[in-house]
């Protein structure tokens, strides 16, 4: 398997991960190197928790581009922590992450306050926490068959049907998830 770059692929779960905490999960994976990878759940959303609750926490004032978006559980890794991951056609202060295939992930509070006053990227996603994988981490967990890898596709990425991406992205392989079976194996 050719683990080259993952940055700006989707990492579709397998049935029978064992990890409830990324069973149907779909993760973007905003940074990959020799060193470990990072990506977001886009896929889950965290429970009783909007955008305007996280800016009234941070004490940054609501607006009309904030209203009613959810927060996403982007990961059990620092789940006090946001990040936002958007269209490239935001640029924000030093703290954007260019990601390839047009999308780029922000973790300062400035898109924020971009966001609520309506002059935020064309498209984002927020979300509290990340997932991410020591260094060979995530390529053994590939060649477990734990995840499969797919092209990021912004359509669904920033869908707001979150229940139709694990069978979306999979379907961009190929795949009918209604095959799929929790055990695995090597040919």
């Amino acid at each position: 398997m050719n683990f080259s770059d993952l940055t700006g692929k989707l990492l579709v779960a397998m049935p029978g991960m064992g990890d409830p905490r990324f069973e149907s999960s779909v993760v973007f994976l905003c940074a990959y190197s020799d060193e470990g990878a990072m990506g977001l759940i886009v896929n889950k959303t965290v429970p009783d928790i909007v955008l305007d609750d996280v800016l009234d926490q941070l004490e940054i004032g609501r607006g009309a581009g904030s209203a009613g978006i959810h927060v996403h559980f982007g990961g059990p890794v620092e789940g006090g922590r946001g990040f936002v991951l958007h269209s490239g056609d935001y640029e924000g202060s030093a703290g954007t992450l260019a990601v390839d295939g047009g999308f780029g992930m922000t973790a300062t509070k400035d898109i924020l306050v971009d966001i609520a006053n309506g002059d935020g990227p064309d498209k984002a996603l927020t979300a509290l926490g990340y997932a991410g994988w020591g260094p060979g981490q995530l390529e053994g967990e590939l060649q477990e068959n734990a995840w499969l890898m797919v092209d990021a596709d912004a359509a669904i990425v920033f869908d707001s049907d979150n229940e139709s991406k694990w069978s979306r992205a999979l379907r961009k392989l190929g795949i009918d998830p209604s095959v799929l079976s929790s055990g695995g194996g090597r040919a």
